[in-house]
């Protein structure tokens, strides 16, 4: 569970903040000062999240944040203020601050706060780790692969790190887009700058621009600081635009210009600032068929399509199959179950016929649930969704057009997962791993948006 420690010198702040983060399921403790949240720390106890107002009796939020560097913590440190002013943001931030969220403090905000800074955390030791695992290596020796179609995609994606150039990925949910993304700026002249995320589906539309742009103090209602967006903190190295089709319009027009000029603006200001990031766009959808529903504008899609790549789904290269199962069975032994050596011949042979719909993500899942299931050193059955490809054979096998057939076996898995999701269309989203205005989108494609 995730643990955070909370420290106000006002009761009421405390108690608050406790109760929605337990709420939220978060693993909470408190204290009345810094000096106490010191002595919990000294006592051993390590806490993912430090959430502490600035302004308290005895040492301040900012001697506070210093100490704590000097300890080499690892925990994500928030700081709350209800005195903002852009010194004390610009102080805290370099004293060692992920976020910085003025008071009276909006929930919903924290917790997007803190769900966006554990992101990016998780982030960066990644490409720590990975940058220590590579050594002088190309950036693209950890993608598992023996399939010729997937050794064109990485001999190609070599081509395109040698470049600025703006990169656009497509490929299906769960193919390894972002993998992909990772081993072209690994491979760069930009490896010693950041990799930078975001999931266009993931983020509000309300704060989707804030995150991408940043904002200045006043720029609208609770900005009382201001505060740097992507494109900044992936100034000099990759910024990565995942599911790019789900960005909305009036966005579009805007990343459009920052991508012929160069240059950004953040919200509320009057002056541009000129940021160096190559960008990569990743993508799910066909963004060809989102131009002519008018959902997606031309113009940005030709300037993302410098450098198209491809990623074939998984059932398309059959021959990477064998080598991801030893990949993910050695790497979840490791962790649940030591004695698992492998998969018998019979399980291989299911995993080879089956469609994988969910790429190597779903692979990677099967594996693991069983690996922990199983009770002999050889994986002798697997749990694979048979029932439901057999409720779709029929369809497959009577539909002359592959794309009819695939919208065909789409439809029934949203009206499936809307089934039981009881008509819970943000949870239903879920089940399928979509965003809720993908799944929306998709209703309406198909004409399934009547209640």
């Amino acid at each position: 569970m995730t643990s955070v420690l909370v420290i106000d010198d006002e009761k009421g702040i405390r108690n608050t903040l406790s109760l929605i983060l337990k709420m939220e399921g978060y693993d909470v403790e408190c204290a009345e000062s810094a000096l106490s949240g010191l002595e919990l720390m000294d006592e051993g106890r390590f806490f993912d999240f430090i959430i502490s107002d600035i302004r308290m009796p005895g040492m301040d939020g900012i001697k506070f944040l210093k100490e704590i560097q000097s300890r080499d913590s690892s925990s994500i440190l928030i700081m709350i203020t209800a005195y903002a002013t852009s010194e004390n943001s610009i102080e805290a931030i370099k004293a060692g601050a992920s976020e910085y969220i003025s008071k009276p403090i909006n929930t919903q905000e924290l917790l997007l706060r803190m769900a966006m800074a554990k992101e990016r955390e998780r982030l960066r030791r990644e490409n720590l780790n990975l940058k220590r695992e590579l050594g002088k290596g190309d950036g693209f020796e950890w993608i598992i692969y023996e399939d010729d179609k997937m050794r064109e995609v990485l001999e190609l994606a070599k081509k395109a790190s040698q470049f600025k150039t703006t990169v656009l990925i497509t490929g299906e949910s769960g193919t390894g887009k972002e993998l992909v993304a990772r081993a072209i700026h690994s491979n760069s002249q930009r490896k010693d700058g950041s990799f930078v995320a975001i999931n266009c589906s993931a983020i509000p539309e309300t704060l989707l621009e804030s995150e991408l742009y940043g904002y200045v103090r006043g720029a609208f209602s609770g900005a009382a600081n201001t505060k740097r967006g992507l494109f900044e903190e992936a100034h000099g190295g990759t910024l990565l635009l995942d599911e790019i089709g789900e960005m909305p319009m009036q966005l579009q027009t805007k990343l459009l210009r920052v991508l012929q000029e160069g240059e950004i603006r953040r919200l509320g200001d009057t002056k541009t600032m000129k940021v160096d990031v190559r960008v990569i766009a990743a993508t799910s959808r066909d963004l060809n068929q989102d131009i002519s529903n008018g959902k997606f504008r031309g113009e940005l899609f030709y300037r993302l399509n410098v450098f198209p790549i491809h990623i074939p789904p998984l059932r398309e290269r059959r021959e990477d199959i064998k080598i991801l199962v030893e990949y993910f069975v050695n790497k979840f032994r490791e962790r649940f179950n030591p004695r698992v050596k492998g998969v018998s011949d019979g399980v291989m042979s299911e995993l080879y016929d089956y469609p994988w719909y969910g790429n190597v993500r779903e692979l990677e899942n099967i594996i693991e649930r069983a690996v922990i299931l199983t009770d002999t050193d050889i994986i002798k059955s697997v749990d694979l969704v048979s029932r439901v490809l057999t409720e779709e054979k029929d369809f497959i096998i009577d539909s002359l057009s592959l794309d009819q057939a695939w919208q065909g076996l789409e439809k029934r898995y949203i009206d499936k997962a809307l089934s039981n999701a009881r008509g819970n269309r943000t949870k239903a989203a879920r089940l399928l791993g979509l965003s809720r205005r993908a799944l929306l989108y998709k209703l309406k494609q198909y004409g399934l948006n009547k209640e």
